[in-house]
C-alpha cells in the first residue's frame, strides 16, 4: 500500500516546493522590501523650509555651505563620563532631535552656526522645551544658533544683516 503511495507523496512534494519557489520568487515584493513598511517622502523640506533656504544660500553666498536636517549628535558630542549610565542618557536626549540648517566651513565642513526656521508650531510649549533644550546643547558645545520666525518671504539682505551683522529680525543665541 506504501508503494502505491510513493507516486502521490512525490507529486505532493513537487507542489510543495514549487510552492515555496513561486512564492519566493512572485509572491510580496520583488525586491524583499515586503516586511518594510516606507516609503518615499514628496520633499525633504516643507514649502517654507525649501523658500527659506533658497534665500539662505544666496545670503550665504559661497562662503558657506547649508545643509539641512541635520540631527543634533551630528554637531555635538557627550563630553567623556567615567559614567556610562550618565553618558547614554545625555546621548539619548540628542540623538533623534534635528535642526533646519547648518552653515558650514566650505572646506572643511566644521559647524559654522545653526539656522531655525520657528513656525507657528514653535508657539507650543511641548515644541518650546524641545527648543531651550536645543539652544543650551549648541550654547555649551559653542554653537551658535539663529532663531527666524516663518513668514512668507525673505530677502536676501535680511538674512546678511542677522547672521553677520547681528540685527533684530533674528535672535542670535550664543
Amino acid at each position: 500500500m506504501i508503494n502505491s503511495l510513493w507516486p502521490l507523496i512525490a507529486i505532493l512534494i513537487v507542489f510543495g516546493i514549487a510552492a515555496v519557489v513561486f512564492k519566493t520568487f512572485f509572491g510580496g515584493s520583488k525586491d524583499g522590501t515586503k516586511d518594510y513598511p516606507y516609503e518615499k517622502k514628496q520633499a525633504l523640506f516643507t514649502p517654507a523650509e525649501r523658500s527659506f533656504l533658497g534665500v539662505l544660500e544666496q545670503a550665504v553666498d559661497s562662503k558657506l555651505r547649508i545643509m539641512g536636517k541635520v540631527r543634533l549628535a551630528d554637531m555635538v558630542k557627550v563630553k567623556n563620563e567615567n559614567n556610562k549610565s550618565a553618558w547614554q542618557k545625555a546621548f539619548n536626549k540628542i540623538q533623534s532631535k534635528h535642526v533646519d540648517f547648518v552653515a558650514c566651513d566650505t572646506a572643511t565642513l566644521g559647524v559654522k552656526f545653526v539656522v531655525e526656521l520657528d513656525d507657528k508650531s514653535h508657539n507650543q510649549s511641548e515644541r518650546q522645551d524641545r527648543d531651550e533644550f536645543i539652544d543650551k546643547a549648541l550654547a555649551a558645545a559653542k554653537i551658535p544658533v539663529f532663531h527666524f520666525t516663518a513668514k512668507r518671504t525673505y530677502t536676501i539682505q535680511e538674512l546678511q544683516d542677522a547672521l553677520f551683522g547681528n540685527m533684530p529680525e533674528a535672535t542670535n543665541k550664543k
